[in-house]
């Protein structure tokens, strides 16, 4: 089963759109415009930080 994770190897802030990227198969420079986009409107800084502190970093299940 494949799982939603923070990336300890490919983030520039959080990990959270390389977390996102890794999960959906897709580059995460695409999340990364597209959350950039969303932070224009605030909604997507809320979102983002919200996600940070709720998704677990992926070297916490790996040890």
């Amino acid at each position: 089963m494949n799982r939603l994770y923070k990336t300890s190897r490919d983030k520039k802030v959080c990990g959270v759109c390389g977390g996102l990227g890794r999960y959906f198969g897709i580059d995460p420079t695409i999340i990364r415009v597209v959350w950039g986009i969303g932070a224009i409107s605030g909604i997507g800084i809320v979102a983002y930080f919200v996600a940070a502190f709720i998704m677990p970093y992926d070297y916490e299940i790996e040890g």
